[in-house]
């Protein structure tokens, strides 16, 4: 069994943003297993899909980014997995815009919500996406930045980006080895 989690933020006004590329990437893999986010458990929208026999648990946490790891660690507990059964994909500034970037573990680097998300679990051991958000013409806060909607003129770039990633965790979940999704997801744009 695995979990999948795409981290964001759950309002509609934040829906187009940067920050939700991990809920974007979820629900493009929702999409891609043929399951839609119907029931909500342990403060996260959860959808559930089998794929090469194996159960899938797709999951947007519900409590805004900076506190996404209270539902991955409930949900972890819930289904008492470990590391090597959660794969987490959110956005990343330090990447480009439209990069995909897939690791074995790390550190949260600037990101709040992986910053949660290893204080509550006290893990750094699991799979994660980065999706890449910098976009080196834009100088503006950081906050404000991935708060910030995406540009029209990007939307097929994060779309594309978004679509590679839900690829990739399917890809993790179904036991394909890191280091080949690694070679055949990672993207430089």
């Amino acid at each position: 069994m695995f979990l999948i989690v795409g981290l964001g933020n759950p309002e509609e006004k934040y829906k187009k943003t940067f920050h939700n590329m991990g809920f974007l990437a979820a629900g493009d893999a929702a999409e891609l297993l043929g399951t839609k986010f119907k029931k909500k458990e342990c403060e996260a929208s959860v959808a559930e899909a089998y794929y090469a026999g194996e159960k899938l648990v797709l999951a947007r946490p519900l409590t805004y980014m900076n506190a996404s790891g209270r539902a991955v660690k409930q949900l972890m507990n819930k289904y008492k997995l470990g590391p090597e059964n959660l794969i987490v994909i959110y956005d990343d500034y330090d990447l480009p815009k439209g990069h995909v970037r897939i690791r074995p573990s790390g550190s949260a680097g600037t990101h709040n919500g992986m910053r949660s998300v290893i204080a509550e679990t006290g893990l750094t051991d699991f799979a994660r996406i980065r999706i890449g958000i910098r976009d080196e013409q834009v100088n503006v806060p950081l906050i404000s930045y991935v708060l910030s909607e995406v540009k029209r003129e990007d939307y097929e770039l994060f779309s594309s980006a978004c679509h590679r990633a839900a690829e990739a965790a399917i890809a993790l979940a179904q036991g394909e080895k890191i280091d080949l999704v690694m070679t055949k997801y990672n993207y430089n744009g």
